[in-house]
């Protein structure tokens, strides 16, 4: 096995030297057809052997600037140093305890970390997790059993999972839904801000929202509202000014637990810790997965302490939960982010990246919107003049990036949004390089 230390260095840049995929990565196709299930689908069709910092490797050799971070795991960086080492030093002391049944310093100091770092200065307390998912099931858990109340209301064009519970949260079907029914009961999907399509203020939207959850719902059966700051898989939504705040201050109002699923939008992605503090939201529960532990599985339930308490001893938890490996990872991720000041990079990636997408949108009219905050931008593509969604295009853009080096990831609940989720290590260089080839498979449409 070879050390990490004799690794050679990746070079910063994008290099192809075959077509695209190569050779290794189609034999491994055809091993994978045999044995994996058609179901785990990959968006590309290459193999990956590295990476570090922005920049992966194929096992071909073709090396790739990464705007995808892994849906937004490696927000700090592939391999970043602290984390393989605190990681690393982790595996040699203690990989496996089940805090359920004997506990470990780690956890501890990540429940503490996320009770310093979420918004708001009340009393917080914390339930470790493997994934996203899973914090999502566990929030509603935790809020029903606080409420007394069961219904669930979540946003359209939301996406909060795949298990059974959290698919009938999510509002794409396919290829998320489809099939895969009957769903858990008592979700309620309700409108939500959309202001490229729907044109509404933040007022009038949040309004909408609200007279579907009294009338359709009713404020005396609803537990909690779910909602992304940002939708991540549903577009990259920012929703109008004021929406989010208005739909909060309801839920107080109404004893309704507003849960923040931040597990694509926090830890630093936006040029701020939680992309809730761009709103102005101090959520009753906050949700975090995805970069908190540099690539390793870790998720969090976050919460005001009387909402967290709500659930009886043992009625949270899971053999995998809050491993001490990933719960290392993760409280180098928060030290990292301090150290290197990762939020001005998130600002500085958006003050490089949005004028940069502008100026694609400025000369390129299939390029109808682009939004996000921080290191979380996309563009909504659409037949020109119209709102009519072009998800050819996006298909057509997406291979051109990837032939070429770069590596891109599609959303949107009519799949024709491009979004970009650069690793805070991700140069301005590295930025203008990729979006050079974007304009070039803009313009070869």
């Amino acid at each position: 096995m070879t050390d990490r230390a004799e690794l050679p260095p990746i070079p910063p840049s994008r290099q192809v030297v075959t077509a695209i995929p190569g050779p290794r990565s189609l034999a491994l196709a055809e091993r994978r057809a045999a044995v994996v299930a058609a179901g785990v689908s990959s968006a590309v069709p290459v193999f990956l052997e590295r990476g570090h910092g922005a920049i992966v490797v194929d096992v071909d050799g073709n090396r790739f600037i990464d705007l995808g971070s892994g849906i937004g795991v490696t927000t700090i960086g592939h391999t970043d140093d602290a984390v393989v080492a605190a990681a690393s030093e982790q595996l040699r002391r203690l990989t496996h305890g089940m805090f359920t049944i004997s506990a470990y310093e780690s956890y501890v100091r990540v429940a503490e970390l996320l009770a310093e770092h979420t918004p708001g200065d009340h009393a917080k307390k914390s339930v470790l997790l493997n994934s996203g998912a899973e914090a999502v099931e566990n929030a509603v858990k935790i809020a029903r059993k606080h409420t007394g109340r069961s219904a669930i209301a979540v946003l359209e064009h939301a996406y909060h999972g795949r298990t059974n519970l959290t698919m009938a949260m999510t509002y794409k079907a396919m290829p998320y839904k489809a099939g895969f029914g009957p769903f858990a009961p008592g979700i309620h999907h309700v409108p939500g801000s959309y202001p490229f399509r729907d044109g509404l203020s933040g007022a009038d939207a949040a309004a909408r929202t609200i007279s579907h959850l009294e009338k359709a719902i009713g404020a005396s059966d609803l537990a909690a509202v779910v909602a992304e700051p940002i939708q991540g898989e549903g577009g990259f939504i920012v929703p109008a000014e004021g929406y989010l705040a208005a739909i909060q201050d309801w839920c107080t109002a109404n004893g309704v637990v507003f849960v923040a699923d931040e597990i694509q939008s926090g830890m630093a992605r936006t040029g701020r810790l939680f992309a809730s503090e761009h709103l102005g939201l101090v959520p009753d529960v906050v949700l975090t997965a995805k970069g908190i532990a540099g690539g390793l599985p870790l998720a969090a339930v976050t919460g005001r302490a009387e909402i967290m308490d709500a659930a009886h001893p043992g009625g949270l938890g899971g053999t995998f939960a809050g491993n001490p490996v990933a719960a290392a990872a993760a409280v180098a991720v928060f030290a990292e982010i301090e150290r290197r000041d990762l939020l001005a990079e998130g600002r500085r990636i958006e003050a490089t990246l949005r004028p940069a997408l502008l100026d694609l949108r400025s000369r390129h009219p299939v390029i109808g919107d682009v939004r996000g905050l921080g290191a979380m931008l996309a563009i909504e593509l659409v037949h020109p003049g119209t709102l009519d969604p072009d998800p050819a295009a996006l298909a057509s853009v997406v291979r051109f990036a990837l032939e070429h080096g770069v590596l891109v990831l599609t959303a949107g609940t009519y799949g024709n949004v491009l979004r970009f989720l650069p690793s805070l290590a991700t140069t301005d260089e590295q930025l203008l390089d990729a979006v050079g080839v974007l304009d070039e498979a803009f313009a070869a449409l």
